[in-house]
């Protein structure tokens, strides 16, 4: 009989390394710059952003800013749709009564009516 040794048998390789978790702050970047074209975006961006750096024990000061400044301009946002509704309203309630037409209000504002 032979001595045969068993073929050797191939390393195993080692396992895909996890993502690294985020630490939210280039998601903080964008949350800042987004708040200021949409207001309500960049506040959900913030939380998540400010959520990640948490679980990353890190500061986001961007992130926390874009919250900040994501509740004064939603509130704002909110205050001037309720002034042009507001306004709108007057508008649609002073043609009612004038009819259709082009009329001058005693304070010399022409109201077009059609």
């Amino acid at each position: 009989m032979s001595d045969v040794t068993p073929p050797a048998s191939a390393p195993v390789p080692p396992a895909p390394a996890a993502p690294a978790a985020s630490d939210g702050k280039t998601l903080g970047i964008v949350a800042l710059v987004s708040v200021f074209f949409i207001s309500l975006l960049g506040l959900i961006l913030g939380f998540v952003a400010r959520g990640q750096s948490k679980k990353a024990g890190v500061k986001n000061t961007p992130a926390t800013v874009a919250i900040v400044l994501g509740f004064i301009f939603l509130a704002l946002t909110i205050l001037w749709i309720v002034i042009a509704v507001a306004g709108f309203s007057a508008l649609v309630s002073q043609c009612a009564e004038l009819g259709t037409g082009v009329h001058t209000l005693d304070n010399g504002v022409t109201v077009t009516c059609g």
